[in-house]
């Protein structure tokens, strides 16, 4: 698993070499939300409010919500409405309920046209009503029922007792008659306001008190989801899906990035680090075939996660490193020879460099001096699936030149076991990256020598690992 921290330029550059891909997945998932609303077909939901009046507790108001929405009124709403091949258990689940503030119930209704969304909803919320007003004047207890007005009329005798006490009390001639009559008034308002607390919190009269507030407004739209909720769901899914893919597949790479990692991986040492002009032509691997034309219209035929290549200086920085590459060689091996340069196959940067590298290593100017000369190099592919090696035969030994973050340690180790079956000694290892070459070529400087040949797996003799 790759360590890297996953930041904004990493989806940056997903957006930038991977943004063809994205919006044909864009417009795949448009197109599955489409379909996706074809299945659903498009609804409407309106409400009516019932006003509950008197006193009523959350609780209280919570219960007749439930009732508002149970089978027992939407059963009866759905024989009232007769819409055919829709029954209680069908609408049941279109019709909800909802506590309100100031003792209201929001009754919702949802069918597939308005006009029957605000039916629905008319019928349940005058079926509640009906049914609430059922249940307060049904009771078990016929005794019960009766006493409320027993005591009403007790009251009102007793009122009609007051009225006659008070009018034969001595009309205000002496002291102790006001003082009769006030404390007859006295009593007669306290027994009217004891009835009147007592016909508020008669459970049976708030229930049967409930008001449908007008009927139910005309949608003017559909309910959600909608269809181009659908649609823009659909592509922005499919979009995160495609960025979350590419981000856990960066994640989950093994292909070795770091030059320790690499050197561990092949046994040897890296000499250097070289440096191509990048060309985005050359980046790409030949193919043919229908499949491969569709990957290079996509962009799949090109890794995303590389870094952006750095401005090089000049082209003849680029060629010091190549000598100094050379020169390493030429003081690591004790006596002049020939060497293999081990390429894999499919890395083109590396092939780019390999070929640079034997151009300069034929290109020194004193092969008898002193110096020894550098060593003869030749370049060869090597594939990293079925990894083969020429013997040996004029080289004694291999170089090997990869781009860093391109093979996994077991590729790499591969390769090295190829080459130790054909007899090479990995002499050491150089990495090659791309550079974005400057417009202008320094003035008198030659041209880049042409890459040779390859050495064909196929016609090599050797091992495979």
């Amino acid at each position: 698993m790759s360590d890297d921290t996953i930041r904004l330029v990493t989806i940056g550059r997903i957006f930038r070499r991977r943004w063809r891909l994205l919006v044909i997945v864009t417009v795949v998932g448009a197109l599955v939300g489409f379909g996706a609303s074809l299945l659903f077909p498009p609804s409407y939901t309106t409400s009516t409010s019932v006003l509950l009046a008197g006193q009523w507790g959350e609780r209280e108001l919570l219960t007749q919500a439930e009732i508002a929405a149970s089978s027992a009124v939407v059963d009866r709403a759905a024989a009232t409405l007769g819409w055919t091949g829709v029954g209680g258990s069908e609408l049941r689940d279109r019709v909800s309920a909802k506590a309100a503030d100031g003792n209201i119930i929001k009754i919702s209704g949802t069918a597939d046209t308005p006009e029957r969304a605000g039916r629905l909803s008319d019928q349940v919320a005058q079926q509640f009503v009906t049914f609430a007003a059922r249940i307060a004047g049904d009771s078990t207890d016929p005794e019960a029922a009766v006493r409320p007005e027993a005591l009403r009329q007790k009251v009102e005798q007793a009122g009609r007792r007051i009225t006659e006490l008070a009018d034969a009390a001595d009309p205000g001639r002496t002291v102790e008659g006001v003082q009769a009559r006030t404390e007859l008034e006295k009593l007669r308002t306290a027994l009217q306001e004891a009835m009147k607390k007592l016909d508020e919190a008669d459970p049976a009269a708030n229930k049967a008190n409930m008001v449908v507030m007008g009927p139910a407004a005309r949608p003017a739209g559909e309910a959600p989801p909608t269809r181009m909720q659908l649609i823009v769901a659909g592509a922005l899914l499919f979009f995160l899906l495609t960025v979350i893919g590419h981000l856990t597949a960066a994640r989950m790479s093994r292909r070795l990035r770091t030059e320790p990692e690499i050197a561990a991986a092949l046994g040897s040492a890296l000499l250097g680090t070289v440096e191509v002009p990048g060309e985005r032509a050359a980046h790409r691997p030949e193919g043919r075939g229908p499949q491969a034309r569709i990957r290079r219209r996509l962009g799949l035929d090109t890794r995303w996660d590389t870094p952006t290549p750095q401005t090089s200086g000049d082209e003849a920085g680029r060629q010091l490193r190549y000598r100094r590459v050379c020169a390493r060689l030429r003081d690591q091996l004790p006596v002049p020879r020939r060497l293999l340069v081990v390429v894999p196959d499919g890395d083109e940067i590396a092939r780019r460099a390999a070929g640079q590298l034997a151009a300069e290593a034929e290109s020194d100017p004193s092969p008898s001096s002193s110096s020894r000369g550098y060593p003869m190099l030749r370049v060869v592919g090597v594939s990293v699936e079925r990894p083969m090696v020429p013997d040996r035969d004029n080289e004694s030994g291999a170089l090997v030149v990869l781009s860093a973050g391109s093979w996994t340690a077991g590729e790499l180790a591969g390769i090295a076991e190829a080459c130790a079956d054909a007899k090479h000694e990995v002499v050491g290892i150089v990495l090659a990256g791309t550079v974005r070459a400057r417009p202008t070529r320094a003035a008198g400087h030659p041209p880049q020598h042409a890459a040779p040949a390859f050495a064909v797996g196929d016609d090599a003799r050797g091992g495979s690992a």
